[in-house]
C-alpha cells in the first residue's frame, strides 16, 4: 500500500518539501545529503573487508 508512490504523489511531496525549506536551502541540504550517504558507503565497505580479515 505505501510502496506504490506514482508520479503525482511525488510531485505532491515535492512541492510539500519546497513550500517547507525554501528553494534556496535544497541544494545545501542535497550536498549534505550526498556526503553523508559517500561516508556512510565507505564506512560500511571497511567494516565489510574488516570483517573478512
Amino acid at each position: 500500500m505505501f510502496g506504490r508512490l506514482g508520479a503525482p504523489e511525488i510531485i505532491l511531496i515535492l512541492v510539500v518539501v519546497v513550500l517547507l525549506f525554501g528553494a534556496k536551502k535544497l541544494p545545501d541540504m542535497a550536498r549534505s545529503l550526498g556526503k553523508s550517504a559517500r561516508i556512510l558507503k565507505s564506512e560500511a565497505k571497511a567494516m565489510k573487508s574488516e570483517g573478512q580479515d
